[in-house]
């Protein structure tokens, strides 16, 4: 007689697995654009501090990337709803999330800017560039292009890390996906339609980091 609380998987279903689908790639990308911008930012300005600084944002960063990230998630949404001010799942999750892959990707973008041999620098300025010249034309284009296979790496990591971000409540494909396995009892058959679609995200993304790695190395 329990079973009929129970209904199978029908194709009704689909506008509701697509908005779990919808809002992962969603997150993922605000997560991945906010999280390179920072990290670019944060990774110049620590391969051109003093140490002083560097120990300063060293100490933030080390933190962001040692403590598990749904802990942080926890943290920061328990936080902002005791002080009085919740913030919407999305927006929460955006935040933290993007803080994280930003701590990760300002230490890939500050071993680009310092991979940028300082006697290259050097010849542009004697050409008559201006320091931002320089980092436009020469340390930016050149430290990126170096670091691409790193940076893709955090990427698809962030990609798979926003699954965690269901633990607040955000709407995001493993929450629908529970929600379906509670209603419908078919476990296997909805985590394996999860797994490919990250394995469809994430594979070719994984393949085309390598293509670009070999041919660098040529």
């Amino acid at each position: 007689m329990g079973n009929s609380f129970f209904t199978p998987l029908s194709w009704n279903d689909t506008g509701f697995i697509l908005t779990g689908v919808l809002n992962t790639v969603t997150i993922s990308l605000v997560a991945i654009i906010v999280g390179t911008l920072l990290g670019l930012a944060v990774g110049f300005i620590r391969a051109e501090a003093n140490r002083f600084t560097n120990i300063l944002l060293g100490g933030v960063l080390d933190a962001l990337r040692s403590v598990p990230l749904i802990i942080q998630l926890i943290l920061f949404s328990t936080y902002v709803g005791a002080i009085g001010h919740p913030l919407d799942p999305f927006v929460t999750g955006s935040i933290v999330l993007s803080l994280y892959s930003m701590a990760f990707m300002s230490e890939v973008f500050r071993g680009g800017f310092e991979s940028v041999h300082h006697s290259m620098a050097t010849a542009a300025r004697s050409l008559g560039m201006s320091y931002w010249q320089t980092v436009a034309y020469i340390r930016l284009p050149i430290g990126l292009r170096a670091v691409f296979p790193s940076w893709l790496g955090v990427a698809l990591s962030v990609i798979k890390d926003s699954a965690l971000v269901s633990v607040i409540g955000y709407m995001e494909l493993l929450r629908t996906s529970e929600q379906l396995i509670s209603r419908t009892q078919q476990p296997l058959e909805i985590l394996i339609g999860v797994g490919l679609f990250y394995f469809i995200v994430s594979y070719p993304l994984s393949l085309y980091g390598r293509y670009i790695e070999r041919k660098m190395a040529i």
